[in-house]
């Protein structure tokens, strides 16, 4: 009997993607506590993020010797990811990581499909009804449930995230794209202090957060993640983003002495597993479509 063991190629892959997954995740743990622990406001947190997040992708551009430009599908993409970054930013300001997290990526997956069912992909009926339907449950008026001012505005993010996230992918380079949206998000993160100076609240544990947020989990957790997409069939790509609101949740558990209830579990899990079956009959769909021209070509030369 043969025994299988995983190549080195293959440990390699897991482990860099457990990585990038825990930089997603971490991107949430350190909005929260930002906001929660330090003065520091949510439009200074957001631009310095996203100055952070510029700086570094430029970084990485010139190492790669690759230059940032200006193109009208960019500035669409730096616009989405600015609406994301401050949605983002003000959500966390009463949502816990871990329901923030949730919210953020069941509506930016939605998004996605919708996006993918527009163009014509078929997908499954039943998994987007379970993903909306454990998300109404999961935000609707509790004791233990976000406000809904917060969970409309980290709606927002994942839209917009979505979108942006779309753009990205039809462009053909995810990481000039993405580099060239932080660049040209950073003067709109400048308006947003301009028009929020009275209440701009600086602060240097908060700050550092921030850049934390910007240059490591979020530019750096984007490169990783780009490298290992291109490693990974789609499917898994897809499925393998279902782990970060679970760890979202664990970190804020460990780290924010936040809670998790009974209800906000089993509406969590039903909401991953609607997002989960959408993705997996998504890409089952599509590989057929593309398997049935040359097996109907095959029978017809017989």
């Amino acid at each position: 009997m043969t025994i299988r063991t995983a190549s080195p190629l293959t440990w390699w892959l897991f482990v860099v993607t457990a990585v990038a997954m825990l930089a997603f995740a971490a991107n949430s743990l350190l909005t929260r506590m930002a906001l929660q622990e330090t003065p520091i406001d949510p439009a200074s947190f957001t631009a310095v993020r996203l100055i952070g997040g510029a700086l570094t992708l430029a970084c990485v551009l010139a190492i790669k010797g690759q230059r940032p430009s200006v193109t009208p599908s960019g500035m669409l993409s730096a616009v989405l990811l600015f609406i994301y970054a401050a949605a983002f930013s003000f959500a966390y300001r009463g949502m816990d990581a871990g329901a923030g997290a949730l919210v953020l990526f069941a509506s930016s997956q939605l998004l996605m499909i919708g996006f993918g069912v527009f163009r014509g992909e078929k997908t499954s009926l039943w998994g987007v009804v379970l993903a909306l339907g454990g998300l109404v449950v999961f935000l609707m008026p509790s004791d233990t449930a976000p406000p809904l001012i917060y969970s409309v505005l980290m709606l927002v993010a994942g839209l917009a995230w979505g979108g942006f996230s779309v753009l990205g992918r039809d462009s053909g380079a995810a990481l000039v794209s993405t580099a060239n949206s932080f660049i040209l998000a950073v003067p709109l993160s400048l308006l947003l202090l301009w028009q929020q100076w009275d209440r701009l609240e600086i602060n240097v544990i908060g700050a550092g957060y921030a850049l934390l947020s910007g240059c490591v989990t979020s530019a750096l957790g984007y490169v990783i993640w780009y490298w290992v997409r291109t490693r990974m069939a789609a499917i898994t790509a897809g499925t393998v983003q279902l782990t970060v609101p679970i760890l979202s949740a664990i970190l804020g558990l460990l780290l924010l002495d936040e809670t998790l209830t009974l209800r906000s579990i089993l509406a969590s899990g039903v909401v991953l597993l609607g997002v989960g079956l959408t993705i997996w009959t998504t890409r089952a769909a599509k590989k057929a479509s593309k398997k049935a021209p040359a097996q109907s070509g095959s029978h017809d030369s017989d």
